[in-house]
């Protein structure tokens, strides 16, 4: 008993650091429905490849059909970028398998794109560190909406937690997919408000002076 407290506080103790450029925490055999059929999903499935983690509180909710569907809606702008999305919630696979077939006037997802996954063990939502864990709380049990980017290597790129009550941007999730793969590809950093095509900072004291002289002419 000792020794399981242990490993609890040190799983707890690592997923409250996650970081950027870490190791994303690995999961298998995870109940899901895809294509309105139950299966099985690993992380490992998608190796090589960009992946989205897109945590939520509840099926059957406020905002969260308005993410999961936003994000349904632009999956082919993910696929383009060789990005994969996968929704994350403590709900069952039979959960998500109703909710998917309500239709989306009566706050349903009809229909969705990508695998939701069924986190009912709720390891997944703990080992990333969005897992309401806290009892007085009213969404005890439940994950809050965390995303997270991983890269084709497995490492962690961004992550992004809300509060409940607040959705979360698909455009700026593209955006931030594009910039990590610009950079993976040329080795350049994009700097503010950076949109494909513009003005990238070769990191080197010298060479990045370019970027400053263009961008800062008249000042």
């Amino acid at each position: 008993m000792k020794s399981f407290l242990l490993s609890l506080l040190a799983l707890t103790a690592a997923s409250a650091s996650l970081l950027p450029r870490q190791q994303a925490p690995s999961f298998g055999n995870v109940n899901a429905v895809i294509d309105s059929a139950f299966k099985k999903v690993s992380l490992l499935d998608y190796q090589g490849k960009y992946v989205v983690l897109l945590f939520y509180p509840f099926d059957f909710t406020y905002v969260c059909p308005t993410e999961l569907i936003a994000f349904s809606d632009k999956i082919d702008s993910f696929h383009e970028l060789g990005a994969e999305v996968l929704g994350i919630s403590t709900d069952s696979h039979f959960t998500h398998l109703a909710w998917i077939k309500t239709a989306r006037k009566d706050g349903g997802l009809g229909g969705l794109r990508y695998p939701l996954l069924a986190d009912i063990s709720k390891d997944i939502s703990r080992a990333y560190g969005v897992l309401v864990e806290d009892s007085t709380d009213d969404l005890y049990g439940a994950a809050l909406r965390g995303l997270f980017i991983l890269d084709g290597a497995g490492k962690i790129r961004s992550i992004q937690i809300n509060d409940a009550p607040v959705g979360r941007s698909v455009d700026e999730t593209l955006r931030l997919i594009q910039a990590f793969k610009h950079t993976d590809t040329h080795g350049e950093v994009c700097p503010a408000n950076w949109q494909p095509g513009s003005k990238t900072i070769v990191p080197d004291q010298d060479q990045k002076k370019k970027y400053f002289s263009d961008v800062n002419r008249d000042l």
